[in-house]
């Protein structure tokens, strides 16, 4: 389950999405939720859908990737989809106990579930084809206004970018752990649950040392790199719209007004 966890993860490419200007593709993730969380029939959701499947075929990821990282979501995918096919006034179409289902909540299961596929699948794909690097600059660019309120934005940024960089490597360094505690006779997956939480502690004790010794080393090497946050610093490549950027950014504008039209 571990290994399918792609968080963090991103595939260098030289593909038109790739070379998109990060701000680009922050500012059309928001326009992609808000179209999505927008949207509340077949038809806007079947447009937002048909604008990732667009967006996963340019930027050549297997779709195999974006299901792959799905895996650890099923519980809650399920959940959701329970909760809203019992939960749900409507015609009655069968039930049994206290529980029922309604059309109307065949209706909202299904375009939640999808929702929430949706949302995943295209938060994924900004971190699959953007490099931690790329998107601390591009998001730092588009909250520096908030600088005149002094308000930490590299510093955020940096945070975002590290915690981003981390996650596969503190995914890899768990499951290690993991396979050498097995190794030396315990019992993970068997037993009440209780027990199963009380084994989870060898692991979860030696994961934060590794954690704070990885934070330490790293503040280090900062320090001795002569880091001093934002003061003074310069940008190796600097960001600058093309007339794609342009382009995809009326598209997605295009989007949300058209799902807007559609509800």
């Amino acid at each position: 389950m571990l290994k399918d966890i792609t968080l963090g993860q991103s595939f260098p490419g030289n593909t038109i999405v790739h070379r998109l200007d990060p701000r680009t593709k922050l500012i059309a993730v928001v326009f992609y939720i808000a179209a999505l969380f927008t949207a509340n029939n077949w038809s806007a959701t079947a447009l937002v859908l048909l604008t990732l499947v667009f967006c996963v075929a340019l930027s050549r990821i297997r779709p195999k990737a974006l299901f792959k990282g799905l895996k650890p979501l099923i519980v809650i995918v399920i959940l959701t989809a329970v909760l809203n096919l019992f939960y749900s006034d409507g015609n009655v179409i069968c039930s049994f106990w206290v529980l029922r289902i309604t059309d109307n909540g065949i209706r909202r299961a299904v375009l939640m579930v999808l929702r929430i596929l949706l949302l995943v699948c295209g938060t994924f794909l900004l971190t699959y084809t953007t490099s931690p690097l790329q998107l601390t600059d591009g998001l730092e660019q588009l909250l520096s206004p908030l600088k005149k309120l002094r308000f930490p934005v590299h510093e955020l940024s940096m945070m975002m970018s590290i915690a981003l960089r981390f996650i596969p490597t503190l995914i890899e360094e768990t499951d290690k752990i993991i396979s050498a505690q097995k190794a030396r006779g315990a019992q993970l997956d068997t037993g009440k649950m209780t027990d199963r939480v009380k084994a989870l502690v060898p692991v979860l004790i030696p994961l934060f040392i590794s954690a704070f010794r990885r934070a330490d080393e790293l503040a280090t090497a900062m320090e001795f790199r002569c880091y001093h946050g934002d003061e003074g610093r310069t940008k190796l490549n600097v960001l600058h719209y093309q007339t794609r950027d342009y382009l995809v950014l009326g598209y997605y504008a295009v989007l949300v007004a058209a799902v807007i039209a559609l509800r």
